[in-house]
């Protein structure tokens, strides 16, 4: 068991007593001891009601981190009581209640593996990730366990308990179906967190891949170091603050950004159980009088198709840092931040893989608008040369690297501690994204000369047009700086003499004109912008295809233009 000096200097306390490291103790109950139980740990603001009987709305609340503790240490002994032992996994399937942050974190106490699931999932990815997560526990709502569970639960041998959130009316029928209020109610609130290692399997998170089987990547309990030191780095959270994270909680970024990071820092963090609506955003940043913001490029994007008017009059002086991650932000989107929201929109890149940020814009520097920034202190980075199928060459195992401004795969060396340790049930793929030392990413990108890196695309996503390779990322943040469009995206498409040639696909602003005008214009505007890797055709659409994620599905837009069957793109490359 490794001791809590180990943790010395990180920010971190350990388990009382050398007792090792644990994700929950560092984001709940080291506060309650510190003297801090007083201070709001989650405040969940007022939901819009359509029932009558609600009058309009449902009431907001505070939880203090002493509530917390209590409510995580409630959940942590009532598995206990139903015999969940330390490694078996605790799966969520609901929205932002309560009771998730209860049993995510009530789950880490009770040394369970917490696996969060993406609550607008249908039947078919829910069973698929509860059955390959080896799901014991599920926490969810009666009608989605009526609707994407109970109809395949008998390939679901694993699973013995059903945790039901909202039993006001009523149990479902099931095997080991209860009510979350009556068995959390009835257990006690302290619970002693056994010796964990940091070692110990704390996180599964499912990708969120668009083809192909989910790939569930474990965390450890020793990832809460990376988790707390890059919230600071890269977010600059300090105690004091008041945070806001609009990732869905069933993604890493809403778990690891969403609960654990900010909760290590003692900060109030805003739960918003409402979807998304410009004017209540706004009313959000100003009202909360929210410090430090963690968004999403999607979000960015809607807020700005609906103009700055929408912003006007709201005080927004409380933002210190906003910051942005999901998928590359264009430099019009940076810029944007700086005129409307006060300061400019700091984009970082990590992956599910990662478990948290690597390279970031930090607060500390000036923001180098559509870079994604620099690696974070004690990550290492480089580019990896690749072949013409966009894989790294290596030389006795370990990758070749390029030279500054050469495009390549980005690579992280191997140590940082929230690196995932195991793909579950498939090691053979896990091997795959590792080359002697060195993380392969399968995202290509290019380093400066100053040490700040821009990204390309990803490796399957990359177009070679006329013996360019052209990343869709460059193309759409060139056409995403003309007034009129929103979004853009940018597909290859074959062709016999070029190889491929580059289609835009653009939604448009509000008040803008969908004409043929309109988009000659743009289309113009890429070739002044691009040369002759602008696109050759640009096609103005009412929307663009997201992943439940936000990020645009640019092979959907491929298949549709080759009149490929929408429901089987797997495999489907983009060169």
């Amino acid at each position: 068991m490794i001791g809590s000096s180990t943790f010395l200097g990180s920010g971190l306390s350990g388990l009382p007593g050398g007792r090792g490291l644990n994700i929950a103790h560092e984001a709940v109950d080291r506060h309650v001891l510190d003297g801090r139980g007083d201070h709001v740990a989650l405040r969940f603001l007022a939901l819009p009601s359509d029932d009558p009987s609600d009058g309009g709305s449902v009431p907001g609340f505070d939880l203090t981190y002493a509530r917390l503790a209590e409510a995580t240490s409630r959940f942590a002994n009532a598995l206990d009581a139903l015999g969940v032992a330390p490694g078996e996994t605790v799966a969520t399937l609901t929205g932002r209640a309560p009771e998730l942050y209860s049993a995510a974190l009530g789950a880490l106490k009770a040394r369970a593996v917490y696996c969060p699931l993406f609550s607008a999932y249908g039947p078919d990815p829910v069973q698929q990730r509860l059955a390959r997560g080896d799901a014991r526990v599920v926490v969810t709502t009666a009608a989605d366990y009526d609707r994407k569970i109970a109809p395949g639960r008998s390939s679901l041998p694993d699973l013995r308990h059903v945790i039901i959130v909202d039993a006001d009316h009523g149990l479902p029928d099931g095997a080991g179906v209860v009510s979350f209020a009556e068995l959390v109610g009835a257990a006690e609130p302290e619970f002693t967190i056994a010796p964990t290692d940091p070692e110990d399997p704390a996180l599964l998170h499912f990708t969120s891949g668009t083809t192909g089987n989910p790939k569930g990547a474990v965390h450890v309990h020793g990832a809460v170091i990376a988790h707390h030191a890059t919230a600071a780095e890269a977010l600059g959270l300090r105690s004091d603050d008041v945070f806001w994270c609009t990732a869905d909680p069933g993604w890493v970024t809403g778990t690891s950004y969403g609960i654990v990071a900010p909760l290590t820092h003692g900060v109030t963090t805003l739960v918003d159980p409402a979807e998304f609506d410009p004017q209540r955003w706004y009313r959000t940043l100003e009202q909360q009088r929210v410090t430090v913001w963690y968004t999403a490029p999607t979000a960015i994007r809607l807020l700005m198709r609906v103009g700055p008017a929408v912003a006007g009059g709201h005080d927004l002086s409380a933002l210190r840092v906003v910051a942005s991650v999901g998928e590359p932000l264009d430099p019009e989107a940076v810029r944007w931040g700086a005129d409307v929201l006060g300061t400019p929109i700091r984009d970082n890149w990590w992956q599910t893989e990662t478990g948290g940020i690597m390279i970031a814009n930090r607060p500390a520097d000036d923001v180098r608008p559509g870079s994604m920034g620099r690696p974070l202190d004690g990550i290492e980075a480089a580019i990896a040369v690749v072949d013409d199928q966009n894989e790294p060459l290596l030389h006795d195992g370990e990758p070749v690297f390029a030279t500054d401004g050469t495009s390549g795969m980005l690579a992280i060396r191997r140590g940082w501690p929230s690196m995932f340790r195991s793909y579950l049930h498939d090691e053979e793929r896990y091997r795959r994204c590792f080359a002697g030392d060195w993380y392969l990413s399968g995202d290509l990108a290019r380093r400066d000369a100053d040490g700040w890196f821009w990204f390309v695309g990803r490796a399957d996503d990359v177009v070679k047009t006329a013996g360019h390779l052209v990343g869709p990322f460059e193309v759409e943040s060139a056409l995403m700086e003309h007034p009129a469009v929103a979004e853009a995206a940018v597909i290859g498409l074959p062709d016999p003499v070029a190889g491929n040639v580059l289609k835009a696909f653009v939604t448009l602003n509000v008040g803008q004109q969908d004409d043929d005008a309109t988009r000659r214009d743009i289309q113009g505007f890429g070739r002044t912008r691009l040369g002759s890797i602008a696109p050759r055709r640009v096609e103005i659409v009412d929307s663009l295809p997201h992943t439940r994620s936000g990020k645009v599905m640019r092979r959907l837009l491929r298949a549709r233009e080759l009149g490929l069957d929408e429901g089987d793109i797997s495999g489907l490359g983009t060169t």
